[in-house]
């Protein structure tokens, strides 16, 4: 008598993806890129631990769809950052994973082409060669990692990684971070709980023992020593900001009743902007005014900054897809950028 089926019932189809030892042999840092990571972990690390003084800005855009003007990107970052990397330490936004409320495009790694094919080979080897790419220019580049597996195939590429607010909460989240080369801010979460980020603190700091991939790709159990560089990064939630000087006073009693030196970093855009990206500038304008009257924690910003201001949905021809604009959240364009750019290093 035949056995009744009871595994993979629901499975499609299985898919071999090239190892993380294999892509890095076939897409490997050059080492002017590798000089660039490095650097800019330990110029972020030192900006943390108050041993540099400058002001941290990550700014690009809100998910990268597009090689080209990615690069354009980052070439207008390089030529400010020569003028104003005195008091601005300038990474750029590089998010390839976006978490989707329901549905949605999740990002580049995941469906490279915006046609809902899931070439997730060709994603990866597109993510990869987009971050050597910003490297070799001088930027150190910073991602949200949102499948851990990810991380074994882009990690090593960035300077700083994010955890979002839906992910902050997640014990696999807070493991992996636990074991990266880079400093981590988690966000708090999409209620405006602050404890559930300062507690991902904590978990990250701590060493742990999980189940993941090697540098071969096989299944395997993860021992990590703990990373001490992580920190917060207040974004709003329930639909009002937290960037006010009584929000960061709350937050800084939660870090030190935690043992946390305060180091807050302030997302400008989500909730915090009211998700109007123009309103971005609002939130910028508040923080320096804190900085004048004295605030230590905030150390740094994040903004959603892209070549053309707003967004524009998928065209069914893609070839109709407007150069520049973002395709998940509405961005400032590059003028503005520069503008505010300019404003913070003459502020500060």
């Amino acid at each position: 008598m035949p056995t009744r089926r009871i595994d993979n019932i629901r499975i499609k189809k299985f898919t071999k993806l090239i190892s993380p030892r294999e892509i890095r042999e076939l897409i490997p840092a050059s080492t002017k890129a590798t000089e660039t990571i490095a650097k800019g972990r330990t110029d972020f690390c030192n900006i943390l631990k108050g041993k540099d003084n400058r002001f941290v800005v990550i700014t690009g855009p809100c998910s990268i769809h597009d090689r080209k003007s990615a690069i354009e990107y980052a070439q207008k970052l390089k030529k400010i950052q020569k003028k104003l990397g005195d008091k601005l330490f300038i990474m750029m936004r590089v998010y390839f994973e976006k978490p989707r409320t329901t549905t949605g495009w999740k990002g580049l790694i995941s469906d490279p082409y915006l046609d809902e094919s899931y070439n997730m080979s060709e994603g990866t080897k597109l993510a990869r060669e987009i971050l050597i790419d910003i490297a070799e220019l001088g930027i150190p580049a910073t991602t949200e990692l949102l499948d851990p597996i990810t991380a074994a195939y882009i990690a090593e590429l960035v300077s700083w990684v994010a955890i979002g607010a839906r992910t902050t909460e997640s014990q696999t989240h807070r493991q992996m971070t636990s074991g990266l080369s880079t400093p981590v801010g988690f966000k708090n979460n999409s209620d405006g709980n602050l404890d559930v980020a300062v507690n991902a603190m904590m978990s990250a700091k701590s060493s742990h023992s999980f189940l993941g991939i090697d540098d071969d790709g096989n299944c395997a159990i993860i021992e990590t020593s703990g990373n001490p560089d992580a920190h917060i990064v207040l974004r709003g939630g329930a639909g009002r900001p937290n960037y006010h000087m009584e929000d960061i006073e709350e937050c800084e009693n939660k870090l030190k009743a935690k043992g946390f030196t305060p180091k807050i970093m302030i997302d400008c855009s989500h909730e915090n902007s009211g998700k109007d990206p123009k309103k971005q500038k609002i939130v910028i304008m508040d923080i320096l005014a804190q900085k004048q009257m004295g605030n230590k924690s905030i150390f740094g910003i994040m903004i959603e900054s892209n070549l053309k201001e707003g967004r524009q949905d998928i065209p069914e021809n893609i070839s109709d897809l407007k150069y520049g604009l973002s395709i998940t959240d509405a961005c400032i364009g590059w003028e503005e950028t520069e503008k505010l750019l300019r404003y913070i290093h003459k502020t500060l």
